[in-house]
């Protein structure tokens, strides 16, 4: 089962860490690490969730994975002072501490963090070729559905309906497929209400249970 940072270093080290910077706030939609760009800090996600994405040759974005509360960003570059392999964009409202490379090293040394950190980001490795494995051969239905869920699973909101803040252009673009597609696989879920359109564009998720099920229907 896939746990998070907070996790993983335990409720007194995140703490700690957490303390390392102050508290920042980041709308829906803003991008927090950029692919390609110097890991010059980590990130310390306290609420919301974001997206990581990767950019291809030709522009095209493809959604790696969804993180929530309790996880650090950008981490395996500042560890292996490498440039960032993919863009993290907060999904909903975030709240988040940038601790600086320097400061979020000196703690992973002095608490000797280095090794789960590492196994941790393996894992994540390993999550994120499923997800592109699943985006190479599963229907367009399954990937909407499989997205939404991650989107779902990560909110910071326990409401029963939740809102996933991006338009179905930006959801196409996320799972590989055409808008016109991901319009006609949004179509029976809002026949029977699963999902809603919201008015600025997005989705409010109402059963995630009964769209996994139509999904794999039609899989």
């Amino acid at each position: 089962m896939y746990q998070s940072h907070a996790t993983v270093i335990g409720d007194e080290l995140w703490d700690r860490l957490r303390m390392l910077a102050p508290q920042r706030l980041r709308p829906a939609r803003s991008v927090l690490l950029r692919q390609g760009d110097a890991a010059t800090h980590v990130i310390v996600l306290e609420s919301g969730s974001a997206l990581i994405t990767l950019a291809g040759t030709d522009g095209e974005q493809t959604l790696l994975a969804v993180r929530g509360a309790g996880e650090l960003l950008g981490e395996l570059a500042v560890l292996d002072a490498q440039p960032r392999t993919a863009t993290v964009t907060a999904a909903e409202p975030c709240r988040l501490r940038v601790v600086p490379a320097d400061a979020f090293l000196t703690f992973v040394d002095e608490h000797g963090l280095l090794a789960p950190l590492l196994r941790h980001a393996i894992a994540r490795v390993r999550e994120s070729e499923a997800v592109r494995l699943e985006l190479a051969t599963a229907s367009v239905p399954l990937r909407l559905a499989s997205a939404l869920s991650r989107l779902v699973g990560a909110a910071s909101s326990s409401a029963s309906d939740l809102a996933v803040r991006l338009t179905q252009t930006e959801l196409s673009q996320m799972i590989g497929a055409s808008r016109n597609a991901v319009v006609n696989a949004l179509k029976p879920w809002r026949e029977q209400d699963w999902v809603r359109t919201t008015s600025g564009g997005g989705l409010l998720v109402r059963d995630m249970h009964a769209i996994q099920s139509h999904a794999r229907t039609q899989g």
